[in-house]
């Protein structure tokens, strides 16, 4: 029986886009999909490279949503992360790749687990796929990625990389 999907929203893809990290996603979860709202977000701006690195990382699927009038339901988050539910609940996706906390705590009452760009790098490095967090969250800042002080804290204890 295959492994049930996971599916991203655009935020992490944007953030490892941006450490140029995707294959990290073949290497964690083989396969993630993305709804067509994500991708949509994801190419509103730097269009061409961005379309570049998708069509270079063949691991990141977009699919259309089988019942995208679904979306209304999820009126309490914005358009690609109710893309991202929809499709969640139309193939029972085992994980979802969330950033912004609202959409985490929408997905925790839903029952989905989740993860996010900081909790794909703290995996990348437990796993030996990169050798240490700071210096991409450092990347991520340096790029007006916003993450919390508290997050980064967190983050860097769990590393291993004292803050």
């Amino acid at each position: 029986m295959p492994e049930t999907p996971v599916i991203s929203n655009t935020s992490p893809l944007i953030g490892l886009w941006t450490l140029n990290l995707f294959p990290l996603l073949r290497e964690l979860y083989t396969e993630v999909l993305i709804p067509e709202e994500v991708r949509g977000e994801f190419f509103a701006i730097e269009q061409e490279s961005r379309e570049a690195a998708l069509k270079n990382a063949p691991w990141i699927r977009t699919v259309p949503l089988r019942n995208p009038e679904n979306i209304a339901i999820h009126e309490e988050v914005d358009l690609g992360e109710a893309a991202v539910f929809v499709l969640a609940e139309e193939r029972g996706a085992r994980l979802v790749i969330l950033d912004d906390r609202d959409a985490r705590r929408y997905a925790e009452r839903l029952g989905l687990p989740f993860t996010g760009t900081v909790g794909i790098l703290l995996e990348a490095k437990e796993r030996g796929f990169v050798d240490a967090v700071r210096p991409l969250l450092d990347v991520l800042l340096e790029n007006g990625v916003r993450l919390s002080l508290s997050l980064i804290s967190d983050a860097l204890q769990q590393a291993g990389e004292t803050p």
